[in-house]
């Protein structure tokens, strides 16, 4: 069923011009937006929004990891390893699950939304786009992606429900951020 449901999706890989540059821009720099992303909302944002930033990053490296440590738990090779696939992007032929693109979008996406929901939103319909990238490039199965999710989900809701262990951390690096000069300072007395 994995290869099947990844061969349906893989199979359209090289014939379509537009659909073959989009996915491979995504699935190459989905970080890179996710990065200038909490980074408009670091230097913009009320002390809110760089404390969600913090816990963004927080949750994105114990996902990854998490991954590192699942990666060398299971080692499956990659798709175009055991199968003929379509591959539109070369790739290291390390384990494949889970996928740390799909990992780190999740993670960041969720951390977001759990706190800021527009923006949170914006940046899960691109994370959902990451894992199907993933897929149609030829670098991850579905359940790859799958078990990213059920990981950057897990992680999300750990970092959320403890982030007042985090919080210290986060009032340093905002405190050191804000003795820089001539960077926008926050508005001391915000609630987080």
């Amino acid at each position: 069923m994995n290869y099947k449901l990844f061969h349906a999706i893989n199979q359209n890989a090289g014939h379509h011009p537009f659909l073959d540059g989009l996915m491979a821009f995504v699935t190459k720099d989905a970080l890179i937006v996710y990065t200038v992303v909490l980074l408009l909302m670091w230097i913009f944002g009320k002390e809110k929004y760089k404390y969600a930033v913090v816990y963004a990053a927080i949750t994105g490296a114990i996902a990854l990891f998490i991954n590192y440590i699942l990666g060398h738990i299971y080692d499956e090779p990659r798709p175009f390893v055991t199968h003929h696939v379509n591959l539109l992007i070369q790739h290291a032929k390390d384990s494949s699950f889970p996928s740390d693109h799909t990992t780190g979008a999740f993670s960041l996406a969720l951390a977001v939304v759990m706190r800021h929901r527009k923006i949170g939103f914006g940046m899960l319909l691109f994370a959902i786009l990451t894992g199907i990238s993933r897929i149609y490039v030829g670098h991850h199965y579905p359940f790859d992606v799958l078990g990213s999710m059920i990981v950057a989900l897990l992680t999300s809701m750990l970092v959320y429900k403890f982030s007042s262990v985090f919080e210290p951390l986060g009032r340093i690096i905002i405190s050191i951020y804000n003795r820089i000069p001539l960077v926008p300072k926050t508005e001391q007395g915000l609630s987080k």
